[in-house]
């Protein structure tokens, strides 16, 4: 399995229970492709520099997951189902 960056952008109209769900369910997908989740930061609501479907600002998590290679797509399509989600970007995390 491979190290991957993945870095969340979440609606920032939601309150932070319903943030945590959003979390928790980008991990729950993560676990159910046999992976896992090796860090979670969660750096809080950020204004972004263009806007993204109507919003100006929304709530960033970035996370270290850990995915076999043949699950990644599955794993990119299943995060763009999510409406809470306002966009994603996944990345190699290159080991030093």
């Amino acid at each position: 399995m491979k190290n991957y960056e993945l870095f969340t952008i979440i609606e920032p109209n939601l309150d932070n229970e319903e943030t945590e769900k959003v979390i928790a369910r980008v991990e729950e997908i993560v676990k159910n492709l046999d992976g896992k989740v090796c860090e979670c930061d969660k750096i809080g609501r950020k204004k972004l520099a263009y806007e993204i479907g109507g919003y100006t600002d929304g709530f960033v998590v970035n996370q270290v997951v850990s995915v076999p290679e043949d699950k990644v797509i599955e794993l990119k399509r299943q995060l763009k189902l999510n409406d809470s989600i306002i966009r994603t970007m996944l990345t190699i995390k290159e080991v030093a």
